[in-house]
């Protein structure tokens, strides 16, 4: 029986802001060693026996970032699954299921959110092997991280009857929100507490039964949904009127606080950390003599228990404990490392105001490469583009600018109405107010430009598509 992993990749992580933001989430950010997040998650599995390629769930805005970090470390997920809408995990590993079994009746699926940090990769396939163990038994396994502390920002289970001697799998015997700190503290002296840690493994079929016994109304809508998709290149679309219409609930909720084959498997001492906020990405880093994790060109005098990181600038500090700087191009934070949670309310007033930094960086990625703002006023704008070897922009006109393109590194091959021309280093350009262009790299190495926009109105949307290759529609 083969285990098929499914890595849910669609969150939209804002309380590591100003680093995770809307359109480039914490799992895509290499936070902790030289990978990703989410390419950690996926290159975790090549030492668990029995795996196949994974089924990745994200959404439309974040399909090509998930194509890419995976190419990038060689994976080739069987599915990457395009939710329209967020409709959280049940319906996700609904649809994750569904695709399993074309593939395999039996198909034991192993559910990772794309998030986490988890150090110890050994112990981490030594926890697989006993939940698979007993999820081919039918049962529907959550992993349950031995806690640590006393900590109230994690939902727990409560362990039950030993399913096997010495195995430290358990039936479940309760599901407990996130409890207060004296609640917690119990918890943690009681001993038969564990952290919920969102990873789940069942058979997909065991899985679909449960569901649509306790949310039937899921499992139907998942079906249509997946019944009515389109293929488009690596991509599942699911539809979007169907999916819409599914309730919008957790796993645990839906199924796993109401099944009776509910078990627990406790993971211990497998590094695992969700980074819930800087603090916990500040406790899994190495650390000085005093106490301070510094990232980048950082400059400390008096400083202590602090975490620096300095993504594009030098960051001096002086006469400071206890505190969280992190910078970026656009955007610096200064917290109290006992605040670093309320990050969310500073996302929350950005949202409120309309302001873009909640959501962008000053680095757009693109499907074909990516776009960098460095300086804009009235009526212009000027932004460094870099385009992948054989990659190309849409064919498409502007109703409101003008712009004109400078080659700094590689070969650009330019349509500017019906003429095409090759321009190589130093040479320049200019697409004028409504004219059909496109933008191409027939090289081998990143082409690099200067582009300077002018006109009435430089935003995003003044993009009117006529061809492109990755499937977008007339809009950025």
């Amino acid at each position: 029986m083969y285990i098929h992993p499914v890595i849910l990749c669609g969150g939209s992580g804002t309380r590591l802001w100003p680093m995770s933001r809307g359109g480039y989430p914490k799992q895509y950010l290499k936070l902790v060693g030289e990978h990703s997040l989410a390419q950690q998650t996926a290159l975790r599995l090549s030492d668990v026996d029995d795996v196949v390629s994974p089924i990745v769930v994200t959404n439309n805005e974040q399909r090509f970032l998930v194509a890419e970090q995976m190419r990038q470390v060689g994976v080739t997920p069987s599915s990457i699954v395009l939710e329209p809408v967020g409709r959280n995990t049940a319906p996700a590993i609904a649809i994750a299921a569904l695709l399993a079994m074309k593939n395999a009746q039996d198909a034991l699926l192993l559910v990772l959110p794309s998030d986490h940090v988890i150090l110890d990769g050994k112990k981490f396939r030594q926890c697989v092997e006993k939940a698979a163990s007993i999820a081919r038994d039918d049962y529907l396994v959550t992993f349950g991280i031995d806690p640590t502390e006393p900590h109230t920002g994690y939902g727990y289970i409560r362990s039950g009857a030993a399913l096997v001697a010495g195995s430290d799998t358990y039936a479940v015997d309760g599901f407990v929100e996130k409890p207060d700190a004296a609640t917690a503290a119990r918890f943690l002296q009681e001993g038969n507490y564990v952290w919920n840690s969102g990873m789940f493994m069942f058979k997909a079929s065991v899985y679909l039964n449960e569901l649509r016994r306790h949310a039937p109304e899921i499992a139907q809508q998942a079906e249509l949904a997946l019944e009515r998709s389109a293929r488009d290149a690596d991509f599942v679309r699911l539809d979007t009127d169907a999916f819409s219409a599914s309730p919008d609930i957790s796993v645990d909720y839906a199924v796993m606080e109401k099944t009776s084959r509910a078990a627990v498997v406790t993971a211990k001492d497998i590094g695992w950390s969700d980074i819930g906020s800087w603090t916990a990405l500040a406790d899994l880093s190495d650390t000085d003599e005093q106490g301070n994790a510094l990232l980048g060109d950082v400059l400390i005098e008096d400083v202590s228990n602090s975490y620096i990181r300095a993504d594009h600038r030098m960051v001096a500090a002086i006469g400071l404990d206890n505190v969280v700087i992190v910078e970026t191009a656009d955007a610096l934070l200064v917290a109290h490392r006992d605040k670093a949670q309320d990050v969310k309310k500073i996302v929350e007033r950005l949202n409120a105001s309309g302001r873009r930094e909640s959501v962008t960086h000053r680095r757009v990625a693109r499907p074909w490469g990516a776009y960098e703002g460095i300086d804009q006023g009235e009526r212009f704008q000027v932004k460094r583009i870099e385009v992948n070897p054989g990659a190309q922009l849409s064919l498409q006109m502007h109703h409101h600018r003008a712009e004109h393109w400078i080659v700094v590194k590689g070969t650009a091959v330019v349509t500017n109405c019906d003429q095409e021309i090759i321009l190589t280093e130093n040479q320049s350009t200019y697409i004028p107010l409504g004219a059909t262009h496109r933008l191409r790299n027939p090289g081998k190495i990143p082409l690099e430009l200067i582009e300077v926009q002018s006109g009435a109105y430089l935003g995003e949307d003044d993009i009117v598509r006529l061809e492109d290759n990755y499937g977008r529609v007339a809009s950025a």
